[in-house]
């Protein structure tokens, strides 16, 4: 875990809503619903065009975003076809929060 690329990763408004937002991927992506794949399921992320349409950003700003949360840990993505799909890393979200509590 880099804690550097972690905590620049969480320092844009932006990026950390997205991280929020994936927390509950059925609340705040409901329209996703309609168009998933059998085989994907909520737990599998979120598609990145339900992502950059609720963020109104374009599409290379939003890609920027979520590559940068994959790169600190923070995100994991999965490939269906053409789409890519985001989830949360909740063993990076969770060691993050034990050295925010043990060491900060």
């Amino acid at each position: 875990m880099n804690n550097i690329d972690l905590f620049k990763a969480l320092s844009n408004e932006t990026r950390l809503n997205i991280l929020m937002w994936l927390k509950e991927p059925e609340k705040h992506f409901p329209e996703q619903q309609a168009h998933l794949p059998k085989e994907v399921s909520l737990e599998g992320g979120v598609c990145v065009g339900d992502i950059q349409e609720k963020v109104n950003a374009s599409q290379s700003t939003v890609s920027h975003y979520l590559n940068m949360m994959q790169k600190a840990g923070l995100l994991e993505s999965v490939r269906y076809g053409q789409w890519t799909y985001y989830r949360r890393n909740e063993k990076t979200i969770k060691e993050l929060a034990s050295f925010l509590e043990t060491e900060i």
